[in-house]
């Protein structure tokens, strides 16, 4: 990586990020012999190679390896400084070390990581599009210098506290609290669960609710570095998803921090705050899962047409042909979809709305899965090892359709949208 320069309006340093010409012919589709409408040409050729060499990281870095991960349920914590250089950390942020790069070239890099793993995708979108962003967006000058550059190159991990053990779909009954001591202290006390890399984790930004303490003013974020006292995290265990990846409970026990610990812009009061997070994070599953599902459908092509039966290859088969005609006008549809969002994002991203992150993502991961069930299916009694990627991409694919909001609270989401009535409820007590 270049020397990086000093970037003014942020007197912190600008990143680099070059791109070297990536190897091989790129004339035919990047995207392989899913492509069947020309999606090649929607992409410039500086995106193109942008995707091809996060490819080629995964290649080299993730696909040796992925099946013994998954298998021992190990988190290859040695690759994140290699996420940072390869410069995907933060990397749709502005400033600070962040690489500044649009929608549309971070969702083509994270299908590509996600179709190494969706779990190494969930890294990049916990640190970059939940806490850099809540940093980012909601932060003070003094956190975003403090935190964001080393975040950038992976020298110092976040995570981002919102879900609680009660507290999932419905995050406006958390019992997380923060009251201000005498002299102006927060003092932080609860539990969240299913936060990822909290065990890792070297600043967690953590949502409370703030009630009648401080400025009264409902949920509001803080700025939690792990090593506070009172902060205590633990991997959650027996996982059948993910489990290349780290997921964990967050006890928080009468944690201690100055005044200036807490997200201090307008734009983080109340839950408004957190959901422009989860938003960034929903635009980049509406990508991910496309790249799961595209290698799926890689995995079951060369493997169907490679094992002949009844002495015809299976890809000869009329019913093998069938499906995979329709898992291929399925990416195509999802791809579609996935670019639309995000050249509306860059152009106009004020005209994105919730129902809109809301279509892609329930669509796009209600297609990924379905995908990847039945190109397990066609690999056969094959398919249920590790040598084959769709059943492990699968799984994987439970969690990335239950985080970030179920397919109800997308539904919901949508109908709202529609109808202009809001069916979330809330029983009185």
């Amino acid at each position: 990586m270049n020397t990086a320069t000093t970037n003014a309006t942020t007197n912190a340093p600008a990143a680099t990020h070059p791109i070297p010409a990536p190897s091989g012919d790129i004339s035919a589709s990047f995207l392989g012999p899913v492509d069947l409408t020309g999606l090649d040409g929607m992409f410039s050729a500086e995106e193109k190679a942008l995707a091809l060499r996060v490819r080629g990281f995964v290649d080299e870095h993730i696909r040796p390896n992925i099946g013994r991960w998954y298998d021992q349920a190990v988190f290859p914590r040695e690759i994140v400084p290699e996420l940072g250089r390869l410069g995907v950390l933060g990397m749709h942020l502005h400033g600070y070390g962040c690489a500044g790069r649009t929608a549309v070239e971070y969702g083509l890099a994270a299908q590509e990581l996600e179709a190494g793993d969706s779990g190494l995708r969930t890294f990049v979108s916990v640190q970059g599009s939940l806490a850099m962003s809540a940093i980012h967006k909601h932060g003070s000058e003094e956190q975003k210098s403090q935190w964001l550059p080393r975040m950038a190159t992976g020298e110092a991990i976040g995570c981002f506290g919102l879900t609680e053990p009660n507290a999932g779909s419905d995050p406006a009954s958390m019992t997380t609290t923060a009251r201000q001591a005498p002299g102006g202290d927060w003092v932080l006390t609860g539990t969240k669960r299913w936060i990822g890399l909290a065990t890792l984790a070297d600043v967690a930004v953590i949502w409370a609710q703030t009630g009648a303490h401080g400025d009264g003013r409902g949920v509001r974020g803080f700025v939690v570095p792990t090593d506070t006292p009172g902060f205590h995290a633990e991997a959650i265990g027996q996982k059948l998803s993910m489990r290349a990846s780290v997921q964990c409970q967050i006890t928080l026990d009468e944690v201690r921090l100055p005044a200036e610990a807490i997200l201090p812009a307008d734009s983080a009061i109340g839950l408004k705050g957190p959901f422009q997070c989860l938003n960034e994070a929903r635009y980049g599953i509406i990508w991910g899962v496309m790249g799961a599902a595209r290698d799926s459908f890689n995995a079951v092509l060369d493997y169907t047409m490679g094992r002949t039966q009844f002495g015809t290859p299976l890809a000869g088969f009329q019913l093998t042909q069938a499906k995979l005609a329709d898992m291929a006008v399925a990416i195509n549809t999802g791809y579609l979809l996935a670019h639309q969002i995000g050249r509306t994002k860059d152009a106009t991203p004020a005209s994105v709305s919730p129902a809109m992150i809301s279509t892609g993502k329930l669509d796009n991961c209600r297609v990924a899965i379905g995908i990847a069930r039945e190109a397990r299916e066609m690999l056969g009694g094959n398919g249920i090892t590790l040598d084959y990627s769709p059943l492990r991409h699968a799984n994987n694919l439970e969690s990335v359709r239950t985080y970030e909001g179920t397919d109800e609270v997308h539904q919901l989401t949508i109908g709202r949208h529609l109808t202009g009535l809001g069916a979330f409820t809330r029983t009185e007590g």
